[in-house]
């Protein structure tokens, strides 16, 4: 027992905890964290969430229309990434693609990923013009890139048994996807499509910030015209909307799962 103990701490062990403190200290001095500044500025705080309240509901039914369009964003910018993200993941699984085609298929998935749904909003919004389907199809290309990435990582953890069992049968290589590993990943797609679709919600609540539709729209003119209590609102909405997604998410994943 002592033996075994003794095998815990070695030499790379220690040099590997040492890395990990000095990026952590770095990072610290990098995000110029100051919690005591915080604490101290705490009153201003408060006092400024304080003008939030009350929440001005006048116009309850115009929000609530603005985040049904921006539900209805994400629903479809979810839809169409989970459905391109499938062959990508595939190209992008070490297990199932060479090398030539894992690699160059994953540097695009980082890309889509790597920049923000803003972004991509802009681009289609001077391709499509204003409105709600530049923000979807935003939310379509960022999430394609996170979807392909979790995806993949779902295929490459598969038990390889029942894909061999079928290759042994002379089946070609998209009856090996359709029936050896769909089946074992369904589950876990289905979680991350269904998480995603929780966040581009969220998403496409600010993307209306660029013009791109939505909740966002309304948000972005009460915040510039200092209407902190219909700001207040429109979060109160899309905090309950949220709420109800996660619910029916969780449902709809033990329905299915």
């Amino acid at each position: 027992m002592l033996e075994k103990e003794a095998k815990l701490v070695s030499i790379q062990r220690v040099l590997f905890f040492i890395l990990i403190a000095a990026v952590l200290i770095f990072a610290y001095h990098q995000s110029e964290m100051n919690f005591p500044v915080l604490l101290q500025r705490g009153d201003n705080m408060a006092e400024y969430i304080r003008s939030y309240f009350p929440p001005d509901f006048n116009d309850w039914q115009y929000y609530l229309s603005e985040t049904l369009i921006t539900i209805s964003m994400g629903i479809w910018g979810t839809l169409m990434a989970a459905i391109a993200a499938v062959p990508l993941s595939i190209l992008a699984s070490n297990n199932m693609c060479p090398v030539w085609i894992v690699q160059p298929t994953r540097r695009i998935l980082d890309a889509m990923r790597a920049i923000n749904e803003i972004v991509f909003a802009l681009i289609f919004v001077v391709a499509v013009g204003l409105g709600p389907f530049a923000g979807v199809l935003a939310l379509f290309v960022h999430t394609t890139g996170t979807l392909g990435k979790l995806f993949s990582e779902a295929v490459e953890s598969i038990e390889p048994g029942p894909v061999e069992g079928i290759r042994a049968t002379g089946a070609s290589q998209i009856q090996e996807v359709i029936y050896g590993v769909i089946p074992q990943v369904m589950p876990l797609w289905t979680s991350f499509t269904l998480y995603r679709f929780e966040a581009n919600v969220r998403s496409a609540s600010v993307l209306g910030i660029v013009g791109a539709g939505g909740i966002g729209v309304s948000l972005y003119q009460s915040f510039g015209a200092f209407q902190y209590q219909k700001v207040c609102a429109i979060l109160i909405i899309l905090i309950v909307a949220t709420g109800t997604i996660d619910v029916v998410s969780a449902k709809v994943r033990e329905w299915l799962v």
